[in-house]
Formats: structure tokens, sequence, C-alpha cells
């Protein structure tokens, strides 16, 4: 007969994940066995040193148990962990040995009460409180039959335990994607790079050779570029995909927590290391680790990167043992790593070692045909985060956006949309007041000034583009079509190149902002002269 219900139990607990579910239906198991009008499913918090009513199983009528809320005095607390550590069971009794456990458990369970310590994945969890039916007692036999239930009243307080604990790391995982949406301005984490067939093309094609190999990326390109969204299409268009993507920021890490924030560190191995921590490395095993702004590194944290990189091993701070990881990693700067290298403050066999297939971001000014695209992505981000209707730019708005020169790049576009969305309260986009901060151009002057050879260019008056010039009668030809043949011919020389020491804005001694402006005047087209 025991085994039978023993039997019972254990199906009813395991057939259940939720504690309530198996609450009720281990009750009315028992409901033949004992003189039971309820079961009480109770958890042990250390933390608060409180008792917290999981779950009532009724038999007949439904029961109720008054939460607890308020924390137990601290000497009925430590009594409670001394008779929780001897596994006993107790019959409260009015006047008996067990009568101090009434003030331990929640209030309204009243009668014959039997009261058992439970322990789930070696310790202890939780209490279970058997309630006896109106003017019904437990006798010994009752008390036997209760100690040989503990068993699988544990596993379904474990069961409960865990599915809580998945339940708060879904919402954790689905906080983290969230926040990362937000921060990259998309609606799906696999959604298309913005400028992916336009600007971004060579970029991303690149991306796709590299992708389903492990070998070590380094994205180069000025602050604000999108370093972090090209990191993430390479991790989700590799054999990594369904592991963990792990971004850090190497210059956010204070120089003293670099080992223990990359390695992890043991519990003790330092003051305030409480608890065994895992360290990024860790976190990234079968994925992706991104490490941002890796020029920010110190060296001595460089020597000890080149050190995982080259064995695959870590070793957390404190630890006497190495461990394994296999981790991806995509590293990203916008300083020049070979001039640092050449300045002794990067290490050259770590540069070696990571810049094995470089990816050079350009700038936002050099993918113009991209601003449109970018405007509406933006504008669509800035309606979902502000709560406002969505907003289409105007052909005026994109060409404020398009005569700008972005030293910040994207990232400060998507400020001045933000900003510009805010400022329009959902009716417009105030692109011209997001750019000027709330300050109106001045007027052009009256009279214009002497100019130089990169500031006359003769536009139309309802397009705005370079107007073809009208042939002179001396044969000469116009200023507008001499700078057009002398830009022509240094970008030919410089095989399109703009920036730099050897590009075009350096031999016409001229600033490359300029010159990209003086070339969307004259319809010019620097990828006509690359390779």
């Amino acid at each position: 007969m025991a085994e039978d219900i023993l039997s019972a139990v254990w199906r009813e607990a395991c057939r259940h994940i939720d504690i309530s579910e198996s609450a009720g239906a281990i009750a009315a198991a028992l409901a033949g066995h004992l003189p039971l009008r309820a079961v009480v499913m109770l958890r042990v918090n250390p933390t608060d040193r409180a008792v917290e009513t999981l779950a009532v199983g009724s038999v007949d009528q439904p029961y109720a148990a008054a939460p607890r809320t308020e924390p137990l005095p601290a000497a009925t607390w430590q009594r409670l962990t001394r008779w929780l550590r001897s596994g006993n069971v107790a019959r409260i009794t009015a006047g008996g040995d067990a009568a101090w456990l009434r003030s331990a458990i929640p209030a309204g369970l009243t009668g014959d009460v039997v009261v058992a310590p439970l322990a789930a994945a070696g310790s202890l969890a939780g209490m279970v409180v058997f309630v006896a039916s109106r003017d019904a007692v437990f006798e010994p036999p009752h008390e036997a039959l209760v100690r040989r239930l503990l068993e699988p009243l544990a596993v379904a307080l474990d069961n409960d335990g865990r599915l809580h604990e998945l339940r708060s790391l879904r919402e954790a995982a689905e906080a983290d994607r969230r926040s990362l949406l937000s921060r990259l301005g998309r609606q799906d984490v696999n959604e298309d790079v913005v400028g992916a067939r336009t600007g971004l093309r060579h970029v991303m094609e690149r991306v796709e050779l590299v992708a389903q190999s492990d070998v070590p990326v380094l994205i180069l390109g000025e602050t604000g570029t999108g370093k972090e969204v090209v990191s993430r299409a390479i991790h989700t268009r590799s054999k990594r995909a369904d592991g963990p993507f792990i971004r850090v920021n190497c210059g956010a890490i204070p120089p003293e927590l670099i080992d223990s924030q990359l390695f992890g560190h043991e519990k003790g191995s330092f003051t305030g290391a409480s608890e065994q921590h895992q360290g990024w490395f860790e976190r990234a095993d079968r994925g992706t680790l991104f490490l941002d702004e890796i020029g920010e590194l110190p060296v001595p944290a460089q020597i000890r990167l080149l050190r995982v990189l080259q064995d695959h091993q870590i070793e957390r701070v404190g630890g006497k043992s190495s461990l394994h990881v296999d981790v991806r990693i995509v590293a990203a700067t916008h300083r020049d790593l070979s001039a640092m290298v050449k300045a002794k403050a990067f290490r050259e066999d770590l540069w070696y070692r990571i810049n094995i297939f470089p990816i050079l971001l350009p700038t936002l000014r050099e993918r113009p045909e991209d601003i449109p695209a970018l405007v509406k992505h933006f504008a669509q981000r800035a309606a979902t985060r502000f709560g406002l209707p969505f907003v289409e730019p105007t052909g005026t708005d994109l060409g404020l956006l398009a005569a700008y020169d972005w030293p910040g790049n994207i990232r400060e576009l998507g400020a001045v949309i933000d900003r510009a969305a805010i400022l329009g309260g959902g009716r417009t986009l105030d692109v011209a007041t997001a750019l000027g901060l709330g300050r109106q151009p001045p007027s052009p002057p009256r009279t214009p000034p002497d100019t130089t050879l990169f500031e006359v260019v003769p536009e139309d008056p309802l397009t705005g583009a370079a107007r073809s010039p009208a042939p002179t009668p001396s044969g000469l030809d116009t200023l507008a079509v001499a700078m057009s043949r002398h830009i022509e011919r240094a970008l030919a020389a410089t095989r399109g190149r703009i920036e730099g020491p050897r590009g075009a804005a350096a031999i016409l001694d001229i600033n490359p902002h300029t010159l990209r402006a003086r070339m969307r005047k004259l319809g010019i087209d620097p990828a006509r002269f690359r390779d």
C-alpha cells in the first residue's frame, strides 16, 4: 500500500513542472491515506530570512495560507535553520516541543499540522506542511508515511526552482536583446545592414568571405562608422551564430580589473572577490568575442591576450589550472595601430596576430548615397523610441543632411535624427534646427568676397547641381571645367584615394571635406578612378 502511494506521489511530482499543479495533484493522491485538508509548499529564503508560500494543494475546499512578507526574528531564524539541518519531521501541537514552529510558518495553518524540511540539489530549500482536516489528528503511522514522501516532494520543489531560474534567464536575455536592438536602432538582430548593397557593398563582400572561417578579424574605421554592426554581421553569418556574442569595450575597463573581466577570478583571489566570476572569454566560449577599441588595452594586458590567442587557454585570477576556450576574436579600433606599433604603444606580435583579415569601414562622408536609407531607418527608430508618428524625410531634409560633413559619422546622424524627431513633435523632422542646435545660419553677404579656385562652381538655380559651362569666345576653359579636370588628374594619380598623405586632398593642398563637397558639385565620382 505504502509503495503504491509513494509511486503515485513520484508520478505527480515529475509530471508537473509548476509547483501549484504538483501540490494540488499530490494532495489529491494522498487524500485517501492521510486525514488531509491541504499540502502547503514553502521556500526558505536565507537572504531575507523569510519563509515564502509557493503553493497550496487543497483536498476538498480551497485552503488559503497567508504569504509571510516580513523577515523572521534572528533568534527564530537560527532555531529554524538548526531544525532544517536536522532533517526531523515535527508535529506541531499545543504545548509540544515543536510549538515554536508556529511562528516560523505562515499564519492561517491551524489545526493539527506536520512540518518537514525539504532538501533540493543537496541544499536545504524549503519545507512542506501537512494540514489535517477538521477535528482530525495525525497518528505516528501518518508521520512515518510523511518521511517517505520527502524525496519526491523535494524534487517537485527543485523543479519549480529550475523553472523560475529559466524564466529569469529568459527575461534577462530578452532585456539584453531589447537593449541591443535599441542601441543599434534595429527591429531584429539579423536585420540587413543599411547600405549593404550600396556604400557598404565592398565591406559586406569581405564579411561574406571571412565569416565562415575562424580567423581573427580587425575592423578599422573612424568612431561611429558601425563597427559593432559589422562585427555582428560576421557572427550571424558564421558557424558560431547559435553561440554567444559578447561585446567588450576595452577602453572602459579600469586597468586593475582587466584580468578579472577578461579571464575571470576565483573566490577570495582578491579583496571583494566574494564568489567565482566567469570572464568574457569563458562567457563567449563557442561564440564570438568582440574586442572594441582594442588599441586602448595596456601593454601588460596585450601580452596576456596574445597568450590566449596563441594557446586558447585562460587562467582565472587566483586559479591554479588552465581552462580551454573556443572563441572567435573580432577586434575593432579607430586608432592607427601600425603607428602605435612603431611608437611601442601596441605590441607588434599582437598586431600580426589580429591583423590577419582587416576590414576598413568607410566614413559616412564617403558613402553619401546611403544617407536617405539611414535617415529613414533612424526616423523609424526615433518614432518607436519616443512614441511619435513616423515622419518621412523630405527632399529639403536630405539636402541639408547630404551637405553636412558628419565628423561623428553614423552615430552622429542617429543623434541628429533623434533630435529632429523630438523638435518636430511627430509632425515633421526639424532637421535644420537639429543640425544647427537652434541657431539659424548667417545670411550670405550681398557682395561675394574674393574667391579661390575651390570655392566657385556654377550651379543650376533649380537643382543646385553643377551646371555645364557654356563655351567661351576665347576658347579657354571655364573655371569649373578647369577645376574638374584638375581634380580628376589628382584622383587618377591617387587611384581615387582622397584622404591620407598620398590622397588627392594632400596633392591639391585642400581639406578632404572641402574637396568632397567640390566633387559632389562637379559630379565627380571617385569610384571611377579606383582599381
